[in-house]
């Protein structure tokens, strides 16, 4: 091979490089958002929002309502109003939306025992500053943990688990302190 078409595969290379990642980045311009607003039917609003808030510890960042006319418009309901109120890790725009509705009915099937035992979303991961404060405010609570529980994954990171009011199992990640 000479030079001459040793420079021209090298050229059509980066171009093929070049016209990937450019592909890779118009597929990812499209958001608007880092994040995913995750919306979670609950049977008890009041008992998962204790649990969320005052156990987990995230905050309560506001609440809106899906009316009648707008929840059969948009297929989100056949009709229902429901409000919706939205947690968050922090205080923050860039923090996903946690977003709890209840319609006053518990779930149709049985609460799985592991992640296994049903399709769809089973569980969320929290990654935390320090798990101690939040294995007391959950055993205060009377939250049973799962498994052997703190895991250490780690010399500086502990796992725990747990599941909320509903089945949603939670992972927390982070060091005991």
């Amino acid at each position: 091979m000479n030079n001459r078409m040793v420079l021209a595969y090298k050229c059509v290379k980066i171009t093929l490089l070049v016209f990937l990642c450019g592909l890779s980045a118009q597929a990812q311009s499209n958001f608007t958002s880092k994040t995913i607003g995750i919306g979670v039917v609950v049977a008890d609003l009041e008992r998962s929002l204790d649990f969320y808030v005052n156990g987990i510890g995230m905050v309560k960042t506001g609440n809106f309502t899906i009316n009648e006319d707008f929840g059969k418009r948009s297929g989100l309901t056949n009709g229902v109003s429901v409000v919706v109120t939205i947690l968050k890790l922090e205080n923050s725009p860039d923090a996903t939306d946690w977003k709890l509705m209840s319609f006053g009915s518990k779930a149709s099937h049985p609460k799985p025992k592991k992640i296994q035992d049903d399709t769809g979303m089973q569980y969320i991961t929290i990654n935390v500053k320090a798990l101690q404060p939040i294995i007391d405010r959950l055993t205060q609570m009377k939250v049973p943990f799962l498994g052997s529980t703190p895991t250490p994954l780690n010399d500086k990171a502990h796992f725990v688990f747990v599941q909320d009011p509903d089945g949603t199992f939670v992972e927390l990640i982070g060091p005991l302190q």
